[in-house]
């Protein structure tokens, strides 16, 4: 008898155990994505702050193509809507079947395509430099749908999004 006990015990330690163990697991994720929302929200204000006066937009990196002020601030913005898509898919809200067809959607205009023109080898090396699979799939993805769209048609002109006011 006292041997079904033991063995049973041995049963409810593993399995309190197992229990340890996931819940640590679950909360090292927690932590890590709370950590992502931090730097992803520090990153967006910076953004914005940059955004609102223009004299900050020197003190980000230079465009790798010579642009206005208008149009930095352009890619600027363009460049929070694809962060947060990147976000959205790494948590796992948003799958490869819905991000294919945001960015055709996306890169039909021009301002998404010089976003990626200019900024498409800085995301290729953060995810180079990540462990993170996601974000390597990701901008996979994001690289087959610009080239896509790129050879596919021109791309529509910002001055063209809206009709004239009457």
């Amino acid at each position: 008898m006292s041997q079904t006990y033991g063995a049973l015990s041995v049963l409810f330690s593993a399995a309190a155990l197992a229990g340890v163990a996931a819940s640590l697991w679950y909360q090292a994720r927690q932590t890590r994505i709370a950590q992502e929302a931090a730097r992803r929200d520090a990153h967006r204000e910076l953004i914005i702050l940059a955004l609102g006066d223009p004299s900050l937009l020197a003190c980000w990196e230079p465009p790798a193509i010579p642009m206005t002020v208008a149009r930095r601030k352009q890619i600027l913005f363009t460049n929070l809507i694809v962060t947060n898509w990147e976000s959205d898919f790494r948590l796992g809200s948003l799958g490869p079947a819905a991000l294919r067809g945001m960015l055709d959607g996306h890169f039909q205009g021009e301002i998404a395509r010089a976003h990626w023109a200019a900024g498409g080898a800085g995301w290729r090396a953060s995810a180079e430099h990540s462990a993170d699979t996601k974000r390597h799939q990701f901008v996979r993805i994001a690289d087959e749908r610009y080239t896509r769209a790129v050879a596919n048609s021109p791309a529509v002109p910002a001055a063209d999004y809206f009709d004239p006011a009457p």
